[in-house]
């Protein structure tokens, strides 16, 4: 599947071609911690398939959990994470679906890292809905 997106503030954007069987939820720490939530949302793509079209990412080197050392790129002037992927610049790249204008249509097939997942993570389907921003209803 054809997708494309990119930062924030448009500084960064890209092409790819994915697998949409490849989509997964990370719980581990470091996912939570960078993505400033509960967990991220990505994609495993082969580096070839993704296409950075404007811009150039600032990279962070992140020791995680597992032992293994991180680049994750991101953009530098707004800030939001764009990939991971290992220092030495080999392997496939995880690519935050959230960057995604087609993030809507790449639903997760698997977790990983549930250990690390916060207990109220499968009750968010009985949290009260808000459609808009704004001021909750008294």
């Amino acid at each position: 599947m054809k997708i494309d997106g990119g930062c924030l503030c448009g500084h960064i954007t890209y092409e790819a071609d994915i697998d949409p069987e490849k989509v997964g939820v990370c719980h581990c720490t470091d996912c939570q911690i960078n993505s400033g939530t509960a967990f991220r949302v990505a994609v495993m793509v082969p580096r070839e398939n993704l296409r950075i079209l404007t811009g150039e990412m600032k990279v962070y080197v992140k020791t995680a959990e597992s032992g293994n050392r991180r680049a994750l790129s991101f953009c530098p002037e707004c800030g939001t994470s764009i990939h991971g992927g290992n220092v030495d610049g080999t392997g496939p790249v995880s690519l935050r679906i959230g960057t995604s204008r087609q993030r809507a249509e790449l639903p997760p097939r698997t977790q990983i890292w549930c250990r690390s997942a916060l207990p109220w993570v499968d009750d968010l389907g009985a949290v009260r809905k808000i459609e808009m921003q704004g001021r909750p209803p008294r």
